[in-house]
């Protein structure tokens, strides 16, 4: 076997991020057959499939391989709804099966507790599947990019390809300085999808400039829709480097007659270098810059910036199932850590004697406050603290009373240790984690472990369909 060489493969199980597993006779030259087997990682191919694939890395006992022709295609295969897939970064498994991509979904959550954790004794329950498989999202967020992604046809032709200067859409992965032009996307709504075509048709028809990365000049940096689930409220942030009120008021006026159901537009300027889709100012044109949603029988403020749960609809599932590993009986003091706009200090409230919830970024502590009020909830409050360092003086110098439960859902990258290491000195009887990153989840809940917890139990939640993302609850006891 050597690189670049293209094989023909049986796929026999799956590996996490979309990777077929093939195993075949271990043979070294000049050995007898081994009863060892080698291992080829196979991206884009799932179990049942048979199919010719390029050899693109070889190790010692493993290779990684890419498919190049599906001979014959597994019985869990469907045909895929979007016509970028297989371009678009945006969704990875929309060829399977849904009720197959959960339960692989479950599968790699239960590899990487066991396995990669070393975990025993505890319980895995049944992952919780989405309710909506397409246009399931809250949330869009597209780029601007000057470099539109060609396709094969385009690079060979002769001819000047017309429009590739001015694209927005999803970056093709790996890909950072070039994007994926679309038209339709199903994740979000068709109302999103008009936007979208309407942003890119009007600016340009004004010859507007794009961000560059690497100079830095540009007016357009992104486009994000926010649409709330349970309500009728529909936001437009556009994200740009310089303000322009002639364009912004023109660009409000006319996406206000096209799709008269948004009820708020929004321009962020982001004057930094990073192409974050964050802005150092934000100016409302329609609306008052806010947009609400309900989660149970909760009503939420959500600003351009601040973090809401992307599936409405799963986020209940989620929270609900916090509160029940919580086990609230109504005298318990919770802390609720990474809280974001206090969604779930707020769905927890009821069943606790107080809640003190701890964010970093001042406008989400804002919209928890405001969403207090919203809901009348009077025993949550809301503080702001840095969760990459001790925030044990923000409990001491506001004198908060030890917690007897704390739920944590932290970003991607799990908690920074010196959050676990205040966790350990709060010595708290029961902690709930909530996580996006199963791997950085078990990391931290091995530190715990080391430090006097057991893990119960844990539960998957499917909040995104169609991509390798998997959010996760777990239990943990002193």
């Amino acid at each position: 076997m050597k690189k670049g060489e293209i094989l023909d493969f049986n796929i026999e199980s799956y590996a996490y991020e979309g990777k077929g597993i093939a195993r075949i006779d271990y043979i070294e030259e000049d050995q007898p057959k081994s009863e060892k087997k080698f291992v080829v990682f196979v991206d884009g191919s799932y179990p049942g499939d048979k199919v010719k694939a390029q050899i693109r890395r070889k190790k010692r006992g493993y290779a990684e391989a890419k498919v190049e022709e599906i001979i014959t295609p597994s019985k869990d295969r469907v045909e895929p709804r979007c016509t970028y897939f297989g371009t678009c970064g945006g969704c990875k498994q929309q060829d399977l099966d849904y009720t197959i991509q959960a339960k692989y979904k479950e599968e790699q959550v239960k590899d990487i507790f066991e396995r990669l954790g070393g975990f025993k004794d505890f319980k895995i329950e049944p992952i919780v599947h989405s309710e909506k498989v397409f246009f399931y999202r809250n949330k869009m967020e597209f780029s601007f990019a000057n470099k539109r992604w060609l396709t094969k046809d385009e690079i060979g032709q002769t001819e000047e390809v017309e429009n590739k200067n001015f694209a927005v859409g999803l970056h093709i992965p790996r890909i950072f300085d070039k994007v994926l032009d679309l038209n339709e996307c199903f994740l979000q709504s068709e109302e999103s999808n008009q936007i979208l075509n309407f942003t890119r048709d009007f600016f340009k028809a004004k010859n507007a400039s794009i961000f560059s990365t690497k100079t830095h000049e540009g007016y357009l940096r992104h486009l994000v829709i926010k649409q709330a689930s349970n309500t009728d409220n529909l936001m437009v942030n556009l994200v740009t480097s310089t303000q322009n009120d002639e364009w912004m008021e023109e660009y409000s006026a006319k996406l206000m007659e096209l799709i008269p159901s948004i009820t708020t537009i929004v321009n962020n300027v982001n004057e930094k270098k990073s192409q974050t889709a964050y802005g150092d100012f934000e100016n409302t044109y329609v609306g008052d810059g806010f947009i609400y949603d309900k989660i149970g029988d909760y009503k939420f403020r959500i600003s351009a910036n601040s973090f809401f749960q992307t599936n409405t609809t799963q986020a209940k599932n989620l929270y609900q199932i916090a509160l029940d590993y919580a086990e609230l009986k109504g005298d318990e003091v919770v802390y609720d850590l990474y809280s974001g706009a206090g969604t779930i200090s707020i769905y927890i409230s009821q069943k606790a004697k107080a809640v003190y919830s701890f964010e970093s970024v001042d406008s989400a502590v804002k919209d928890a406050k405001t969403n207090n009020k919203l809901n009348n909830i009077t025993n949550v409050t809301h503080l702001q603290a840095d969760l990459n360092r001790s925030f044990l003086p923000i409990v001491e110098h506001k004198e908060i009373p030890k917690p007897d439960v704390i739920v944590l859902d932290p970003p991607r990258a799990g908690m920074n240790p010196k959050t676990v290491k205040d966790l350990i000195v709060l010595d708290v009887p029961k902690i709930v984690y909530v996580s996006c990153n199963p791997s950085t989840q078990a990391r931290d809940i091995k530190m715990l472990v080391e430090a006097g917890y057991k893990l119960i139990k844990i539960r998957p939640v499917d909040m995104f369909p169609h991509t390798f993302h998997i959010e996760n609850v777990s239990l943990l006891v002193k």
